[in-house]
């Protein structure tokens, strides 16, 4: 047998080279999918000032409107609980688990100090409109109003839950009535529980009997619309029954309250809303079938106006196009609050969360935005 012989020169050349080719072999070294399940959660109306910033000095003292009850007493609780000297440490009083955990495991969009953006691209700035564009990846001129009337368009879960795969396998739940027509709830084929109609399944638990009988006996402040925890603790009751693999949540009281002019409560919803992602989260790496599977996805439909304009959202309000986005799952890069980011869109979440699911929503509907390719591992 003939045995070569190399210099010592022609090893280093050709470990030269391999650490030089590395990097492109790592680049085309195929992403291994991770995610079986979505959730996504939409909280109405929280601007991203909140968000990043915490407590809004100018506002915290705010006592809101004479009709509702204890105003000075609220406010003074409300600056107790969520004031703090520095901005992050009041986004951290008030949002926890986004700055404890998404922060340092997900990634988050929508700061404008540090040059990430993320808005709405209707150019309307209310609810409809915002949700269509989110669910669907694109914007219809045709939805103009919040009426209550079926989406003319398939939302990414009526896709998916055409698909055998997904069949059966996808709910939403919403505080607000409308989502019964934003999801087109008589053609979407999956159940939609919103606003005050009780949700009938086989076997119905104790748990969602008392969900449903509160539905129908606690006292209407919004006639659209119950209290968050309704929604809430009724999707939390159908995950642990059905085990979907796709979940929708919209949760109200922020935008709710801000329209009222009351900031102490409006904080307040968004401290709660930041709890139920928590506990949400919490029961979902408790079961096996979704624990290191499951991604989860948290944006709101709109922004809302800056400094006394706080309270109003809408094509002519300025900064209501603003949101933000948050993003936690094994497939997404631990990059945190994002700088100098790409700028995103609303529309892109339809086929970023299908793409998730190893699904190309952008290619089987064409208006679609593209995903968010940072959030997916690509």
């Amino acid at each position: 047998m003939r045995i070569r012989r190399f210099s010592s020169s022609f090893f280093a050349l050709l470990i030269g080279f391999l650490i030089g080719c590395e990097p492109a072999l790592r680049a085309q070294t195929p992403h291994v999918r991770k995610t079986d399940n979505v959730i996504l959660v939409m909280i109405d109306g929280l601007r991203w000032q909140e968000v990043f910033r915490g407590a809004d000095p100018e506002l915290i003292k705010t006592l809101g409107p004479d009709s509702l009850p204890s105003a000075q007493k609220r406010a003074t609780d409300a600056e107790r609980k969520y004031w703090r000297e520095t901005a992050i440490e009041r986004r951290k009083a008030l949002m926890p688990f986004v700055w404890r955990v998404i922060s340092h495991e997900g990634q988050l969009f929508g700061n404008r100090e540090l040059g990430s953006d993320a808005h709405v691209s209707n150019g309307l700035n209310f609810s409809y409109p915002g949700y269509a564009e989110t669910l669907t990846g694109f914007i219809d001129p045709s939805i103009q109003s919040n009426e209550n009337l079926p989406n003319p368009n398939k939302t990414v879960f009526e896709w998916l839950n055409k698909k055998s795969s997904f069949s059966g396998k996808i709910a939403a739940f919403g505080a607000w009535e409308v989502f019964d027509g934003i999801f087109a709830r008589e053609r979407c084929g999956f159940p939609v529980s919103a606003g005050y109609e009780p949700l009938t399944l086989t076997p119905l638990t104790p748990e969602l009997t008392l969900i449903n009988e509160l539905k129908t006996e606690t006292v209407r402040v919004w006639p659209d619309e119950p209290f968050d925890p309704i929604p809430f603790h009724t999707a939390m009751e159908y995950l642990k029954l059905k085990r979907p693999r796709v979940i929708f949540l919209g949760l109200g009281e922020t935008d709710d309250w801000a329209h009222a002019g009351s900031y102490a409560q409006y904080l307040e919803a968004a401290h709660l809303a930041d709890r139920y992602i928590e506990e949400l989260w919490d029961l979902i790496q408790s079961l096996p079938e979704y624990r290191g599977r499951t991604t989860l996805i948290v944006v709101p439909d709109h922004g809302r106006g800056h400094g006394t304009k706080w309270t109003d959202h809408g094509h002519d309000v300025l900064g209501s196009e603003e949101t933000w986005m948050a993003f936690l799952g094994p497939d997404t890069p631990s990059l945190g609050e994002r700088k100098n980011s790409r700028v995103v869109t609303e529309s892109q979440i339809a086929a970023t969360a299908a793409s998730f699911l190893g699904e190309d929503y952008n290619a089987a509907v064409q208006r679609a935005a593209v995903p968010i390719d940072d959030v997916i591992g690509k």
